[in-house]
This record gives structure tokens, C-alpha cells and sequence, in this order.
């Protein structure tokens, strides 16, 4: 249903480290690095081998009520997100766990990223 999402942060150098380090173990990295023509926004793209979906803009941030949540495959992706995340500079939200209150089988672990986007990685069984 979505296609993509852009938010924006305060260093490109920065988060494009965090998230390539977080985002390793659902195989998701940097793919694109759009220089915007004009007035476009120049742009860094993160996917797959098949599309790119996440996107960060520099400039002025707004984290306020953001979050994202991501699919992941098993509990163990989840666990290796959360200490992936936590290693490159996240602050832990929620440690990986089931989560009875959603539905008996929602596994998952929240964290803050540098400019506190609040980012879940969740695995429904």
C-alpha cells in the first residue's frame, strides 16, 4: 500500500552510517544517491535488490509522532535489528519481545535513531 517514505535528518553522513548499520540484517542499504535538479532535495535512497522505499532528506527535523515500522522475517531478524541499531548509536525504546497487548503473536523491538525517529521492526506470526 505504501510506495515509499522520506524523513528528513540532520546529517546525511551520519544517518546514512545508521541506518546502513541497522538496517544490515533485513539486507537493506543505501542504493541510490539522488542529486536533486533545481529545487528538488538531493535525496538518499535505502532498499533491496528490487526497489527502493525508504528515503532521507537533509534539513531541519521534525521526529515528533514519526514512526516506522518495518517487516521482518523471524524473531531472530528482530533481535539482530535491535543490537544492530543499538551498536550504531540508537537509543533502545522497546526491547525485542512479544507484544501480548497488539495480538499473541507480534514480536517485536523499538528504537529511537539519531534525530529520534521512532523505528520498530516487527515479525507477525
Amino acid at each position: 500500500m505504501i510506495d515509499h517514505i522520506i524523513i528528513t535528518v540532520n546529517n546525511f553522513e551520519r544517518s546514512v552510517a545508521f541506518y546502513n548499520e541497522a538496517l544490515k540484517p533485513l539486507n537493506i542499504r543505501m542504493t541510490m544517491d539522488f542529486k536533486g535538479p533545481g529545487d528538488h532535495h538531493d535525496l538518499k535512497g535505502f532498499g533491496d535488490d528490487d526497489a527502493i522505499y525508504f528515503w532521507l532528506k537533509e534539513g531541519e527535523v521534525n521526529s515528533n509522532g514519526v514512526h516506522i515500522g518495518f517487516v521482518a522475517k523471524d524473531h531472530e531478524q528482530v533481535q539482530a535489528f535491535h543490537k544492530a541499531a543499538i551498536a550504531a548509536g540508537a537509543t533502545n525504546k522497546e526491547e525485542p519481545r512479544i507484544f501480548p497487548e497488539y495480538y499473541p503473536g507480534y514480536y517485536a523491538a523499538w528504537i529511537l535513531d539519531p534525530d529520534g525517529y521512532e523505528i520498530e521492526l516487527v515479525h507477525k506470526s
